[in-house]
């Protein structure tokens, strides 16, 4: 699997040098961006589908991986 950058730290999948330690990574255009998949699903969303979407531009992306951190209990 490549080496995937990302700041979001606020992520699970976060790890150490701004880098994703997630063992998948689902990408969607942002006009998908709020289908209802959830994490554990996003490998299947996309292989499944047989769907394929083009941008023109990085910003057109979105991470569908990302799942917020669990809160450290006090």
């Amino acid at each position: 699997m490549p080496e995937v950058r990302c700041s979001v730290a606020n992520c699970e999948y976060w790890a150490q040098g701004n880098l994703c330690s997630a063992d998948e990574i689902m990408v969607e255009i942002d006009a998908h961006a709020n289908a209802n998949t959830k994490e554990e699903f996003a490998g299947e969303y996309g292989q499944n589908t047989g769907h394929k979407d083009h941008a023109t531009k990085s910003s057109e992306t979105c991470c569908l991986t990302f799942k917020p951190k669990k809160s450290e209990k006090k």
